[in-house]
């Protein structure tokens, strides 16, 4: 499984691609709309590439009035890093004086793997955004996320086949005192995830992100250990949606979910593809919906074997 569409919505905004330069578009008024800024990863001779894009797109919109971006593809994105995309953003600070979201890497496999994509210290966009609300990167190869502070992030989301350890310590030892919602795919160590649930203490502790109130930890080959860290983290009695999906979770981690800590206060815990027997499905409906909460069970595996080993795998990970 990989991602299967390009972003439709951001910041709740509808997504819209700017333009090639000799396309005839009415384009919508500069506040409306997440502005998706994207080229071709594979550039033949003569494709406008990403940064005389973006300079064109910062000279045709109204800049000020522009609340949400979305980057795309950009040359090479597979051997280059998205370095010089942070360095242009970083540029524009200036221009773009009302951004409150950005997502970087929208690429699907047919642009690039997940695992393939190229990132960097997205950090310093942080720094030169203080009002920036919302925060997404795509891609955990050469990610580097040191711990950072920042008053005004309310959102925070990072996708990866594989997030390594140091960057999850950078993530769970930031300050980020308006954090709402965080999202991180943990992945598969075969694509550098070798985070543990250790990594996660400051997070599950509580003692970061007093205001946390939607926390996903997904995509993860060790999921069974991250349920059971998460049973009996302080952080979870504060929290109103808790995401477990796209890992490989078993009866164990489930079993764990459950004999911890009351989970009858969540408005939604979404475990989907997951390796649940039905008895342990039944189980966990039978715990938690006659108390109100929205489950997701959805998109159930079966493992694969193969000469007496046993394979789980994560929704996403090349």
């Amino acid at each position: 499984m990989t991602v299967g569409h390009y972003m439709r919505e951001f910041h709740d905004l509808p997504v819209f691609d700017f333009p090639a330069e000799d396309a005839r578009v009415e384009l919508p008024d500069a506040a409306a709309v997440a502005w998706r800024i994207s080229t071709a990863t594979y550039c033949d001779p003569g494709d406008e590439q990403w940064g005389p894009l973006f300079e064109r797109f910062l000279k045709t919109v109204d800049a000020g009035r522009v609340r949400a971006l979305v980057v795309g593809g950009w040359d090479e994105a597979y051997d280059t890093s998205s370095a010089a995309i942070v360095t242009a953003l970083i540029g524009a600070n200036d221009r773009l004086t009302a951004l409150e979201a950005v997502f970087l890497g929208d690429m699907l496999s047919e642009d690039c793997e997940i695992s393939w994509i190229v990132q960097s210290d997205v950090t310093p966009l942080l720094a030169a955004y203080p009002a920036l609300r919302e925060f997404g990167v795509r891609g955990g190869t050469g990610l580097v996320f040191p711990p950072v502070r920042h008053t005004g992030l309310e959102t925070l989301v990072v996708e990866a086949g594989g997030l390594g350890a140091e960057v999850v310590r950078g993530i769970t030892g930031s300050d980020l005192p308006a954090l709402e919602n965080l999202e991180l795919w943990l992945g598969t160590d075969e694509y550098g995830g070798d985070s543990t649930p250790e990594d996660l203490a400051p997070l599950l502790s509580g003692s970061a992100f007093p205001a946390l109130r939607s926390l996903g930890l997904c995509n993860s080959v060790i999921q069974d250990a991250v349920a059971a860290a998460v049973a009996g983290a302080p952080v979870v009695a504060r929290i109103e949606r808790l995401d477990l999906s796209m890992g490989v979770l078993t009866d164990e981690g489930a079993a764990a979910l459950l004999d911890g800590q009351p989970l009858t206060h969540l408005a939604h815990l979404d475990l989907s593809h997951h390796y649940l027997s039905e008895a342990m499905q039944e189980r966990v409906r039978a715990a938690l919906e006659p108390h109100g909460v929205a489950l997701v069970l959805g998109d159930a595996e079966e493992p694969d074997a193969y000469d007496g080993e046993v394979y789980r795998y994560v929704a996403v990970a090349e």
